[in-house]
C-alpha cells in the first residue's frame, strides 16, 4: 500500500472526506526519505510540523545529562510523530526524532495543517481526536513506569508493539521500558529459566 492510501485509510478512520477534500489534504504533504538512524528532529531545533510514518520506524527521545537515551515514542508505519512541546509552543524542541529502520513520511507543516483547519474543519476534529490518544497513552506510560514491574512494562510492550518489537534492539526495548540495558538483559535471562 503506498503511503498517500494508507494515510487517508487512517484519516477515515476519525471524518469522512469528499474526493476534493482528499485531494487538497494530500496537496499539502511533503514526501521525505530517511536513511537508518537519520534524523527527522534534533533536540534544540524548533518543530514546525507533523510526521506521518508510511514506513519504516522511528523513536522519540530525550539525552539526559549523562548521555543516556530515553525513548518516549516508538512510532511504525500508520503512526503520527512530532515532538508536541516544540510545536505548541513554538520553542526549540527538547526530542530527537530518527529513523530505527530505513523510512519514508509524510511531512505536513504548522502552515499547511492551519490552511487545512481553514479549508476543511472536520480535520480539526482529527487532529484533535490525535491529540488526545497521544495524551491518553502518554498518562498510561507514566503510570506503567509508577505502577507496573519493569516484567509487566516489557510483556505489555511485547503485546503492543508485536509487529516491531523484532526489529528493535534490547538497548531500545529497555529504554522504552524505563530499564539500563544490563538490567533488561538480567531479566530475560531470568525470564529464560
Amino acid at each position: 500500500m503506498d503511503g498517500r492510501t494508507l494515510i487517508l485509510e487512517n484519516v477515515s478512520k476519525h471524518i469522512a472526506l469528499a474526493e476534493e477534500e482528499k485531494e487538497y489534504f494530500l496537496s499539502l504533504l511533503q514526501t521525505k526519505n530517511y536513511r537508518k538512524k537519520a534524523y527527522l528532529q534534533r533536540e534544540g531545533n524548533p518543530c514546525n510540523h507533523f510526521t506521518f510514518i508510511t514506513s519504516g520506524c522511528v523513536k522519540s527521545y530525550l539525552m539526559d545529562p549523562k548521555g543516556e537515551e530515553h525513548i518516549l515514542t516508538i512510532a511504525p508505519a500508520d503512526w503520527w510523530v512530532v515532538d508536541y512541546m516544540s510545536f505548541v509552543f513554538e520553542k526549540p524542541g527538547t526530542l530527537f526524532i530518527e529513523a530505527i529502520e530505513d523510512t519514508t513520511a509524510l511531512i505536513l507543516t504548522k502552515e499547511n495543517r492551519d490552511l487545512l483547519f481553514k479549508k476543511i474543519p472536520p480535520f480539526e476534529h482529527y487532529f484533535r481526536t490525535l491529540t488526545e490518544r497521544a495524551f491518553a497513552v502518554s498518562q498510561e506510560r507514566v503510570t506503567d513506569i509508577l505502577s507496573l514491574t519493569a516484567a509487566q512494562r516489557f510483556e505489555k510492550f511485547q503485546q503492543r508493539y508485536a509487529r516491531i518489537a523484532a526489529s528493535l534492539t534490547q538497548q531500545q526495548i529497555a529504554s522504552f521500558i524505563g530499564v539500563t540495558p544490563a538490567f533488561f538483559s538480567r531479566m530475560l535471562k531470568a525470564k529464560r529459566k
